[in-house]
């Protein structure tokens, strides 16, 4: 680790030992180093929540120069804001064909579902959806990530009315999750999962059809 942060702290100073530095290190190098940055802040906000984690355990799960973490993002809130962003799948989820729209939300339920322990995205955000320091962050990615590519696929009246309603189903597995477990839901047959969870989107996202 001594070695890896004199060589990040050479190429981050100025002066001609420093040019000489950056040179000799090309740009994949410090790509690298960020990359491990995000990936040792996934695992540690998975483990223990965002007021768990420090940047200095960051950077030392990292073996990166703790000043790389904050030159590299400006923060930990930053950060995490950022690795939630890059473990998403759910825009390329609800990308696509507007009416395959339910099924492709419930197969990703249910493949969430399958995931024992959950993922990092899931255990990040049960462990630090109560943190005001990401409260804002969280917003923006359920509205990012989830409610404006929702509304932008549905036509008729109370887009984002609907767009919330799917939103809960998506969103509501994080405090069932966490206070009775999903042991009974892994054990059910997952096209029958499946098949219910695409009738329930179906109706979220359809527009309200007045009775007769």
């Amino acid at each position: 680790m001594r070695v890896r942060d004199e060589a990040e702290r050479a190429a981050s100073t100025g002066g001609a030992e420093g040019g000489d530095a950056v040179a000799r290190r090309p740009k994949r190098d410090r790509e690298a180093t960020r990359r491990r940055i995000l990936d040792a802040a996934r695992d540690l906000f998975g483990e223990h929540g965002y007021d768990g984690v420090t940047v200095r355990m960051i950077a030392a799960r990292a073996e990166a120069n703790m000043a790389l973490v904050n030159r590299y993002f400006g923060s930990k809130a930053a950060l995490f804001g950022e690795v939630l962003a890059g473990e998403s799948v759910l825009r390329e989820v609800i990308a696509g064909e507007p009416a395959g729209l339910p099924r492709r939300l419930a197969e990703h339920f249910v493949r969430q579902i399958d995931k024992r322990g959950g993922t990092p995205m899931s255990r990040m955000l049960d462990r630090s959806a109560g943190q005001p320091e990401v409260k804002e962050i969280l917003l923006h990615h359920l509205e990012d990530v989830i409610v404006e590519p929702l509304v932008a696929q549905l036509d008729g009246p109370d887009a984002r009315a609907r767009a919330l309603l799917a939103s809960t189903i998506i969103m509501g597995g994080g405090p069932v999750r966490r206070l009775l477990g999903l042991n009974d839901l892994s054990a059910a047959d997952p096209a029958e999962l499946t098949d219910r969870l695409t009738a329930m989107f179906t109706a979220a996202l359809a527009p309200h059809t007045p009775a007769d």
